[in-house]
């Protein structure tokens, strides 16, 4: 059944499943003329082998409508970096892969570092931002797609429909995030967005009223979403976050920069998984547990920058009020699933809950205690103002890695 609800600013861009792959990609070849088109690929070594990449990488290989592929490798040495050169020299289209642990990159972040520019430890976070530099100083695509490489449910139309918003240029959008149904063939997925962004944000209502922001975060269908795509201008200007925060943490640079009217969200899958993170009960530092942490840090940074004040005793309701809150609705997700034959464990869902109210509480008690600590990298239009020759020596330096010589 076709789903045209809009309820928001942010423009909500459905799958009637009335338009064929063929024709959207083809009307994609003739965007690429004018406003080139990009893909981004932050991964790790271990990833590129696996079967949900080795699909993925089949796959593009054959869209049409790319002009540049960048891939951020985590996590190899020399010899992997080089095989991982040859497993992506299948692409057709221009494409680089950013060696992140390369001594080139090493001696970069040195010279950021004596500017006292620093961009945090390595993750899903540095790997990006390292990306957009390279598509900033490359300066090859007008347009942007981001998505990480273990995406198990990956089709040729997912990246189509997540680009075509901000390519067409009968439309005025310079941001769009994709959305979907988080499930396998069992059962229903999606835990970090059900279980703590959604009562959180509704528990936050409670104690600082429906402001602008957390109604801009209810915008969205599927807030946690990694796959997002932008007008390439945009990139000098976002922060990046380099911990679990990173979903979040974009979202409020992107409303930061860009007029509301200007964002919007895309289906782009009837159903989507991943690999997924444990939850680790009896370690905070890991999995959906370190994930709620640095989510719920997130949110209380950004609503204690527009002027809301927070305590100890505050975070105490808050902690309590979530708990309520996200119980209930997991008796709501319960009756859905049962209803549409998927798998809930109950009781693993509440003792989840139990877990993630802690972490929602020790979040605000970290927060009031040293507001300033951040893991939040700088934007590159600062580091260029720094550095001036920045881009250049950035973009030499991943050709040469990539064995290409620059005049």
């Amino acid at each position: 059944m076709g789903d045209f609800f809009q309820n928001s600013e942010v423009t909500t861009l459905h799958n009637f499943r009335k338009r064929s792959l063929e024709n959207l990609e083809q009307e994609l070849i003739e965007f690429n003329k004018r406003r080139p088109i990009g893909l981004i690929i932050p991964c790790l070594y271990t990833e590129i082998q696996r079967p949900a990449f080795i699909n993925m990488l089949s796959i593009l290989k054959d869209v049409p409508y790319l002009s540049e592929v960048v891939i951020g490798l985590d996590g190899a040495n020399e010899h992997e970096f080089k095989h991982a050169l040859e497993i992506f020299s299948v692409l057709p289209q221009h494409h680089r892969v950013l060696w992140n642990d390369g001594p080139k990159m090493k001696h970069l972040e040195f010279r950021l570092n004596e500017e006292n520019i620093h961009i945090g430890n390595s993750g899903k976070g540095k790997n990006l931002w390292n990306c957009f530099g390279y598509v900033i100083a490359s300066r090859k695509v007008e347009a942007i797609a981001m998505h990480f490489a273990d995406i198990v449910t990956y089709q040729r139309d997912f990246l189509a429909r997540l680009v075509y918003p901000v390519c067409n240029p009968a439309f005025n959008y310079k941001f769009s995030k994709g959305f979907y149904f988080r499930a396998d063939d069992s059962k229903m997925n999606g835990r970090m967005v059900r279980l703590l962004v959604s009562p959180l944000l509704e528990t936050l209502k409670k104690f600082v009223g429906p402001v602008s922001y957390i109604n801009y975060l209810q915008c969205f269908r599927y807030i946690l979403s990694e796959e997002l795509a932008m007008r390439a201008d945009v990139l000098k200007n976002l922060r990046i976050q380099s911990d679990l925060g990173l979903e979040i943490g974009i979202l409020n640079e992107v409303v930061r920069n860009i007029p509301i009217n200007r964002i919007c969200q895309v289906e782009i899958a009837d159903k989507y998984d991943h690999k997924h993170k444990s939850e680790s009960f009896d370690n905070p530092e890991k999995g959906l547990s370190k994930m709620s942490f640095d989510i719920s840090r997130t949110i209380y940074a950004k609503l204690a920058s527009d002027g809301c004040i927070f305590s100890e005793g505050m975070f105490r309701s808050i902690k309590a009020t979530y708990q309520r809150v996200a119980l209930e609705m997991v008796e709501q997700y319960c009756n859905d699933a049962t209803m549409n034959g998927l798998e809930f464990d109950r009781n693993k869902e509440e003792r989840l809950v139990d877990q993630i109210s802690k972490n929602v509480y020790q979040a605000g008690i970290s927060y009031l205690n040293n507001p300033n600590h951040g893991s939040v990298m700088q934007e590159w239009k600062r580091v260029i103002s720094s550095l001036p020759d920045v881009l250049q020596e950035y973009y030499n330096m991943v050709e040469a890695d990539n064995g290409i010589t620059v005049d």
